[in-house]
């Protein structure tokens, strides 16, 4: 039987920062779901999930410590200095 361990991911009190920072700059407000950290038990496979952030019905993805933003999927991103005029211009 395979059995899959989750362990919650803290979300980076500077990326959270930034994020609600960039969110009042716009007026609008930003829903934070932490990520996580999938482990198959006795093996070395893990998969980071990423931190989602939900702004204007967008879903963001984010990990901690990168200067990057995912825009619905790992094909789009830009830089976080960027998203408040990505967000201004949804």
């Amino acid at each position: 039987m395979v059995r899959i361990i989750k362990e919650d991911l803290d979300i980076e009190e500077a990326l959270k920062k930034k994020l609600e920072f960039i969110c009042s700059f716009c007026n609008t407000e930003c829903e934070i779901k932490k990520g996580s950290i999938r482990t198959i038990e006795r093996t070395n496979l893990s998969y980071v999930e990423p931190h989602r952030i939900i702004i204007k019905g967008i879903t963001f993805l984010a990990f901690n410590y990168e200067t990057n933003i995912y825009i619905k999927n790992f094909n789009n991103k830009i830089q976080i200095k960027d998203l408040e005029e990505y967000i201004k211009s949804i």
